[in-house]
């Protein structure tokens, strides 16, 4: 991460209105004398995953990582609670995450999560199970702060030569989307801030939950597009974001496994590889012509394609329409791929904690 990244972190953080975490948000442990070694953990409706890192020059070096699909939210929607099964398989991703750490003797984390504990009616009586088997302190954040963090790890992909940027993160149990004004950031002085971002109430758990599971027809899967496309017309009618797309004037960047996946797809990848997707760019022709074949097939034919596999087959088509949608509704023309977001948007706040600002 250099350092134009990092300073665009910090002055895009402090111009927003959305208040900053409290300190109790952040764990320190005792490690006196000691380089910082940070870990960002996030919990969200679909997966749970950790970053572990220590400082390297303006940024970070990811020295541990962990990623593992959990499915804390299914059956969220049917019964607002998180069942016993769902808790049970993320206990045990958030066990090896607390060994991790403990492994790499981490002494400035923060642990989060997201939409499905917003919702769950028993999630309090699940944080507190964790906090007695693992120690994992897990703090539930606003859908704004998951914007902001999401659009804090993006900003090193940015064009510096475009003005604006829509950034969005498809999650399991939401869909996070941030416009982000850097123009307007330097010369606006009422205080407001030049971030603005709106939270779906559904993402690729919930949306595949409420059409149908695993299977979509065409009828179903233009239902979706739809349904994600009209989510955004208050959006656009406050800021009029179209206007800036004609001028020229808007990056588009995705973070979600529904937009890497489609990327290593286009890459006719063998097996998924972050350091060639992160970065790279999907034509929106491209992507709905992958999303349509996706969408066409069945489950078995989606699970042996490479990048998807059994435990992304079912949601990858929700995560597509949700995609179009957003795609349909603010016509960029092309959106980089961002294999990164709310984790590496903790770690940066991380180190600034560390260093001391």
């Amino acid at each position: 991460m250099n350092d134009q990244g990092r300073g665009e972190f910090t002055r895009a953080l402090s111009r927003s209105s959305a208040p900053k975490p409290s300190n109790g948000a952040v764990r320190r442990s005792n490690g006196a004398g000691q380089e910082p070694v940070l870990a960002a953990l996030d919990l969200g409706t679909n997966n749970c995953r950790l970053l572990i890192a220590v400082p390297s020059g303006s940024g970070f070096r990811v020295i541990d990582a962990f990623s593992r699909i959990v499915r804390l939210g299914q059956g969220l929607q049917k019964h607002r609670k998180l069942s016993e099964d769902a808790m049970e398989r993320t206990l045990q991703a958030l066990k090896i995450c607390a060994r991790k750490m403990a492994k790499r003797k981490v002494t400035l984390s923060r642990v989060v999560a997201t939409e499905a504990c917003r919702q769950a009616r028993n999630c309090d009586d699940f944080l507190e199970r964790v906090a007695a088997e693992t120690e994992l302190d897990i703090e539930i954040i606003s859908t704004r702060e998951e914007a902001e963090l999401a659009l804090a790890g993006c900003v090193p992909l940015f064009d510096p030569e475009i003005p604006n940027a829509l950034v969005f993160d498809i999650g399991g149990g939401s869909t996070e989307l941030v416009w982000h004004r850097r123009e307007e950031r330097e010369t606006r002085r009422n205080g407001r801030g030049a971030l603005d971002a709106i939270s779906l109430p559904f993402g690729v758990v919930t949306l595949a939950e409420r059409h149908g599971g695993d299977r979509f027809d065409r009828a179903t899967y233009r239902r979706m597009v739809d349904e994600s496309r009209s989510a955004l017309d208050a959006f656009e009618a406050r800021f009029d974001i179209g206007a800036a797309i004609r001028d020229g004037a808007v990056q588009m960047v995705g973070t979600s496994g529904t937009v890497t996946t489609l990327a290593g797809i286009r890459m006719r990848l063998r097996r998924y590889d972050r350091d060639r997707v992160d970065g790279t760019y999907l034509d929106f022709g491209e992507m709905e012509e992958i999303a349509e074949r996706l969408a066409s097939v069945g489950f078995d034919e989606r699970a042996a394609m490479p990048c998807i596999g059994q435990e992304r087959a079912d949601l990858v088509v929700a995560g597509c329409a949700i995609l179009q949608g957003i795609c349909e509704r603010w016509p960029v023309g092309r959106l980089r791929v961002a294999d990164r977001g709310l984790r590496e948007g903790i770690l940066f706040d991380l180190l600034e904690r560390a260093a001391g600002h």
